[in-house]
């Protein structure tokens, strides 16, 4: 929420807190409560005046509730709770990296139960509570619910207690429902993936598979990693658990979710998940595998890997042509200063950014130095002998202008989304194509007519 939108809070709650809190206290307070935990603006203010111990006036009581959080059972739960206790036991748990604003946060979600049902959960606050795992009991105090896809979803914020009840493991008022619990999960294909998505299932043959050590909360853990394909796309996957997942094995995946590294969307899938190897061989992936989209359906989908598209290169952008990095981090460098690690001796390098466009949109993408001299024959030797000759840089990015702008060009690569610019493919191969303009006319009519008969 922008600031102007804030100003009436921000002024109504400084009427009510008085000299208790700052308006830079406020502020803070408005934008963690309503930015990052999505909460209702009267959960907010009711939150931030009991943190800070304000009193409201009777006029606005009705605005302002303050009395204390209520205990409830899950199956009494409506999704609108702002402030309410809950004595649960862990049914599944996981701890996990989440991007929010553009920030990575640990966070530990998964399922809790009760003798009236069950409902997910997600504690904001990971980092300094990963002990909650599956079969401990636990009373969360002021918590808050919200309602998605019809689900109840139990969210701990900053202010929530948490009690842990060990002595209640035996307890027969925790004893979960005698019925199986399950998991809904929709079914989509790989091209329809996007950030967000949870509880999915997944059909595909396994491209690729290798295992890799990593370190989770100073623990060594081994994750599963790949590519997995079916006859629309392919996309990048995380095995948490051993799955005895091979290559050309065909899987169904269940109960799988979906998280995103530079717009990238990626398939996660661990304890919660199902994974039965199928019959369908899928056939010729061979389209799939090429991954050919319009820059269109690019911009739409906000990224992806092993992206094909084609179309007229209409600019070189700035930071074109004869560039310096940082020898530690490879950043592209300004008068010898590395963002990252200050004065520096650069290296020499040569690249592209390049505006492509095909009719159906537009996107930059990043053409490396070995490109970048395949398609316009400077090397970077060619490059610095002319730079020195001219006693500029600026020759480099206007000779390669004239090379590459109005051509037309095929590209391969993986695109990320960046916020601040949007959708940039770092290309990993590129050509010139000659285009056939009468082809195209006679491509484009024959679409023309099918649309008005």
């Amino acid at each position: 929420m922008d600031t102007e939108k804030l100003t009436p809070l921000i002024e109504e709650l400084k009427q009510v807190l008085q000299d208790k809190a700052t308006e830079d206290d406020i502020v803070r307070e408005l934008r963690m409560f309503l930015d990052e935990y999505a909460v209702g603006v009267e959960p907010a203010k009711r939150a931030i005046i009991k943190k800070y111990g304000g009193s409201v006036p009777a006029s606005q009581s009705s605005g302002f509730v303050t009395g204390n959080a209520v205990s409830k059972k899950i199956g009494e739960l409506t999704g609108m709770e702002q402030n309410v206790d809950i004595l649960a036991k862990v049914i599944f748990s996981e701890q996990k990296v989440v991007k929010i604003k553009g920030v990575d946060r640990e966070i530990v979600s998964g399922i809790i139960g009760d003798s009236t049902g069950t409902a997910s959960f997600t504690v904001w606050d990971g980092s300094n509570h990963g002990d909650i795992a599956k079969g401990q009991i636990w009373l969360f105090r002021n918590a808050y619910t919200k309602r998605w896809n019809d689900r109840i979803q139990v969210n701990m914020g900053k202010n929530c207690i948490f009690n842990k009840k060990d002595e209640m493991a035996d307890d027969p008022s925790m004893q979960l429902a005698e019925r199986p619990i399950s998991y809904s999960s929709s079914v989509a294909k790989i091209a329809d993936l996007r950030e967000g998505i949870g509880n999915v299932s997944v059909t595909g043959k396994i491209i690729s598979v290798e295992a890799r050590a990593i370190t989770v909360k100073g623990e060594p853990r081994t994750v599963f990693s790949g590519i997995i394909a079916d006859e629309t796309g392919k996309v990048q996957f995380s095995a948490w658990n051993d799955f005895n997942l091979n290559n050309g094995d065909t899987v169904s995946i269940k109960n799988a979710y979906i998280r995103s590294w530079n717009g990238i969307p990626q398939l996660n899938f661990g304890d919660k998940a199902e994974v039965n190897k199928v019959d369908d061989t899928f056939g010729d992936l061979s389209t799939a595998l090429a991954n050919k989209k319009t820059i269109g359906e690019i911009l739409k989908s906000g990224g992806g890997m092993d992206i094909e598209t084609c179309g007229t290169i209409i600019e070189l952008q700035k930071n074109s042509g004869l560039i310096r990095r940082c020898p530690h981090c490879n950043r592209s460098t300004i008068n010898g200063e590395c963002q990252l690690h200050g004065t520096v001796e650069p290296t020499d390098d040569l690249r592209m950014k390049i505006t492509i466009d095909d009719g159906s949109g537009a996107i930059s993408a990043i053409v490396s130095r070995d490109l970048t001299e395949k398609l316009t024959g400077i090397t970077l030797a060619i490059a610095l002998d002319l730079s020195r000759a001219r006693g500029e840089s600026e020759i480099i990015s206007k000779s390669i202008a004239e090379r590459v702008v109005m051509k037309h060009i095929a590209v391969r690569g993986n695109v990320m989304k960046k916020e601040e610019f949007g959708p940039m493919m770092i290309v990993k191969d590129a050509a010139f194509d000659e285009v056939d303009v009468k082809k195209g006319a006679e491509e484009l009519l024959a679409k023309v007519e099918e649309v008005i008969q």
